[in-house]
């Protein structure tokens, strides 16, 4: 089996949208959600949400090629173009080389609103254009990029809920290891627009403490009431380690695990304990790692109930009593969904490279499940050698990957 390194990174989040403003944001523990009022004119429970940056594209990408981006894809192709960079990957690099394409993506929402909307009115599809369908598929996001950047590997598109970006990664990491790929570009992408998020909103999951935005997302908390949607994107890229030496390329972390399971419950909202023990201990396993070599979790947890409790119960069966740093960086960011388990992977290896673990912010009262668990409810600066990053959604689908500081 071939060893798989990462040899670059990109972020477009509500914590900023480069690796060193995210750093930045991560160590100080700020928050990056704040409050979108028309979401409660358009009938939302709550208005909070994750307030990303909107990209500006013209004079990056050809006007031809802009009309069939997504929201979501606009964010992918800025933290893809900050990974290839960092990665030493260009343009005559990418024409000469097969490089691969996974994402996690599982809506988009705004165009196919948009599309039905002129159809109700108009009843002629000749006035949607040809843009719409580009930007609808659940695949927007791979399709756009793959064409963008003229890549000629694998290209698909991974739809599991809330573990899409984690999954993503998970299997450039098989791919790779199993020498199908030399590269893959890989990550997660989410849209932050209020038709996004209505039909999540109804579930009356998100927090209403929309008087202190930055305090509402609060995982872990025996007070908490709600997640905080969010969104934007993260990518990586992938390589196979010999490729990336043979190329001198600088190597910034390794994939060394990755676990997955389904819960096999019958309620389809419904977490599970036993199914986030399973594909944890399936990361771990893969790595060749113990609960003692892990340095840091980067938990799902979303700040709701049920979530956050089940987690907590999970961890605590596989690493009570070790040294392990627990925190949730949705604290900060709000819960970022199909891209989440690709950017808390960059934000872990961004502490990892700085020695450092982010706070999980707004921990004022832990709750029963989590008080044997090692929380950092402040930044800790330490070193890091291994992290594991959970990602859990809709479905039971579950996912965990084991990163390691590269030597």
């Amino acid at each position: 089996m071939k060893r798989v390194v990462i040899t670059g990174m990109g972020i477009w989040s509500c914590l900023g949208t480069s690796i060193e403003e995210v750093k930045d944001s991560l160590y100080n523990g700020k928050s990056g959600i704040g409050i979108e009022e028309d979401r409660l004119k358009y009938g939302y429970q709550s208005a909070l949400t994750g307030i990303v940056k909107k990209p500006v594209l013209k004079g990056l990408i050809d006007r031809h090629l802009r009309r069939g981006l997504s929201e979501e894809a606009e964010y992918a192709f800025m933290a893809s173009s900050e990974a290839f960079r960092m990665a030493g990957i260009d343009e005559s690099y990418l024409d000469a080389n097969e490089v691969g394409c996974i994402f996690g993506n599982d809506s988009s929402a705004k165009p196919v609103i948009e599309a039905a909307k002129i159809m109700d009115e108009k009843h002629d599809t000749e006035l949607l254009g040809q843009s719409f369908i580009f930007q609808a598929m659940n695949s927007t996001v791979t399709m756009n990029l793959s064409t963008i950047f003229r890549l000629k590997g694998a290209n698909f598109t991974i739809s599991a809920a809330c573990a899409s970006g984690s999954h993503s990664i998970g299997l450039a990491y098989m791919l790779i290891r199993n020498g199908l790929q030399d590269v893959v570009l890989c990550g997660g992408a989410q849209e932050t627009n209020l038709y996004s998020m209505a039909s999540f909103d109804a579930l009356g999951a998100f927090s209403k403490n929309m008087d202190n935005p930055a305090e509402a997302s609060r995982p872990f908390d025996r007070d908490r009431d709600g997640l905080v949607p969010s969104g934007g994107a993260a990518a990586l890229i992938l390589e196979d380690y010999d490729h990336a030496i043979a190329r001198g390329a600088t190597i910034i972390a390794e994939v060394t695990g990755y676990g997955f399971s389904s819960n096999g419950t019958s309620v389809i909202s419904q977490p599970s304990d036993e199914g986030c023990l399973r594909a944890m201990k399936r990361a771990m396993e893969d790595a060749g790692v113990t609960a003692s070599d892990i340095d840091y979790i980067n938990a799902h947890a979303t700040s709701t109930k049920q979530g956050d409790m089940f987690e907590a119960m999970a961890i605590d069966k596989l690493f009570r009593g070790e040294h392990a740093l627990v925190s949730s960086t949705k604290s900060m960011t709000g819960h970022e969904c199909w891209m989440a388990g690709a950017s808390e992977v960059v934000y872990s290896i961004i502490m990892m490279q700085n020695n450092f673990v982010a706070p999980n912010i707004n921990l004022k009262n832990r709750d029963e499940f989590s008080e044997h668990l090692n929380l950092a409810a402040e930044t800790v600066e330490t070193e890091i050698n291994t992290v594991l990053s959970n990602s859990f959604g809709f479905g039971g689908t579950n996912s965990a990957l084991v990163i390691k500081k590269f030597a």
